[in-house]
């Protein structure tokens, strides 16, 4: 059996999904077009954002965070991930490979982070509606954009430099990025500290963040429960909506993989890669798409910028956004 301790000479192969190999190039195919729609969605919100400066609000500031995360987590995924689909070239160097797990998993940290400072701004827009500007200020949302991005560099940094105390036996790894259970797996050595880590970060980001959330939306239901007005309720509960299906699509593929990952064992191996997967493309896919859609003054920016694109097609409503 070879042993591997040597991480700065080490080099990992990683073999994508298991039991699909075969079917590498065509799964390339919807990989691949939710890498573009990733690339396109929030790179728009991001320029909007930037741009007009109606938008620079604490919501739509921290929506831009919420997007620059999900860029930084998508590129440093798929790039390797299609390089392996497109020409089988699955080797990474060791320092490469715990590079990405660093960014890759940091960023879930700091998305995590930052949905529940989200959360926090739908408590006070719907229970502090009158002190909204003066709790929420911009150097609030500063800080708390710094705090999400040291959350995450604080909880991940621990895990590639407790890798690189391991003996490794085997360096094909059954994924397509370097996963921190996965790399675990390669080991030989003794590797309670490395699971007992990853789960405390794990319970820690899900659990507490998930936690407060709902101490938020508890708060958030109490205030509704209380308003007189039909209307006000509906407002009230829609200002919540985009931010409730965003939670949705981030924390539950995000609690089903790591729990396939200790609990699973009767899960075939391509199922448990492929959730993996979507855990980390869904949610960077369909935030732009669900707050595009609820979010009326995003609507209203992208309609004007189409109609300063394309002013003689544009209809008759278009052309009053347009004005």
């Amino acid at each position: 059996m070879l042993i591997f301790n040597h991480s700065s000479f080490m080099t990992f192969t990683l073999m994508g999904i298991p039991g699909l190999e075969l079917q590498h190039l065509w799964l390339s195919l919807p990989f691949s077009s939710m890498f573009l729609a990733i690339l396109i969605g929030n790179s728009v919100i991001l320029f909007l954002v930037a741009t007009e400066p109606t938008l620079h609000t604490p919501m739509y500031l921290l929506l831009s965070l919420l997007m620059a995360a999900d860029l930084i987590s998508t590129l440093f995924l798929m790039p390797k991930l299609l390089c392996l689909f497109w020409f089988n070239a699955g080797n990474i160097a060791a320092s490469a490979c715990f590079t990405q797990m660093f960014f890759i998993h940091g960023a879930s940290v700091v998305k995590s982070a930052l949905l529940v400072a989200m959360a926090f701004d739908r408590y006070v827009a719907v229970c502090e509606p009158l002190r909204y500007s003066t709790i929420l200020s911009h150097s609030l949302v500063r800080r708390l954009g710094l705090a999400a991005l040291a959350k995450g560099v604080i909880l991940i940094l621990p895990m590639p430099l407790l890798l690189q105390r391991l003996t490794f036996c085997h360096m094909v790894i059954p994924h397509t990025y370097c996963d921190h259970m996965a790399v675990v797996k390669m080991a030989c050595d003794h590797t309670r500290p490395n699971r007992i880590y990853g789960l405390f970060v794990v319970l820690l980001v899900v659990g507490l963040d998930l936690l407060l959330i709902g101490f938020s939306y508890a708060f958030i239901l109490q205030a509704v429960v209380h308003l007189n007005s039909r209307d006000a309720t509906c407002k009230a509960l829609n200002t919540c909506s985009a931010h409730l299906f965003v939670i949705l699509v981030t924390y539950v593929p995000a609690l089903f993989s790591s729990l396939a990952h200790r609990m699973g064992r009767n899960i075939p191996p391509h199922a448990h890669i492929l959730l993996a997967n979507l855990y980390l493309l869904l949610p960077s896919m369909l935030n732009p798409i669900i707050y595009g859609i609820k979010m009326k003054e995003i609507r209203d920016k992208v309609t004007k910028c189409l109609c300063r694109g394309n002013a003689v097609n544009c209809g008759s409503r278009q052309k009053k956004i347009c004005e």
